[in-house]
């Protein structure tokens, strides 16, 4: 069975989709962009801001799953520029320990919003 997670600590869903579903033992996060839950708009136009708040929007839906974005098996990033890897890099590090999760970071085209990074994760409940 699965079900809907939606923080209202994060940002709303921007289409049709929810912020998280549940199913079994596992908590699949859609992609979180760095964007203020209360304005709805960026935090700031800088790579590493921006992925600083998707995590922190990430870890909220968590909590309001009942668990951590600490408990993270896999991540991705998704960067509009593979230059700001390191910056970014630097903050995950942050929200992390190890034994870190698994993860893939790929450059695309374009983000939701004109962002520079969002970040999706699977977690353990």
């Amino acid at each position: 069975m699965r079900t809907t997670v939606n923080s209202p600590d994060a940002p709303a869903a921007i289409g049709p989709y929810s912020q998280a579903v549940r199913h079994g033992g596992l908590l699949w996060l859609s992609g979180q962009l760095g964007l203020d839950p209360a304005k709805g708009s960026f935090v700031s136009g800088e790579t590493a801001k921006q992925a600083e708040q998707a995590l922190k929007n990430l870890d909220a839906i968590c909590r309001e799953a009942g668990t951590s974005l600490g408990k993270a098996l896999r991540c991705t990033i998704y960067l509009v520029d593979l230059a700001d890897f390191a910056a970014v890099n630097t903050v995950y590090q942050g929200f992390f320990e190890s034994p870190y999760p698994a993860r893939a970071t790929v450059q695309v085209a374009a983000l939701p919003k004109g962002g520079r990074v969002e970040i999706d994760a699977v977690v353990a409940v």
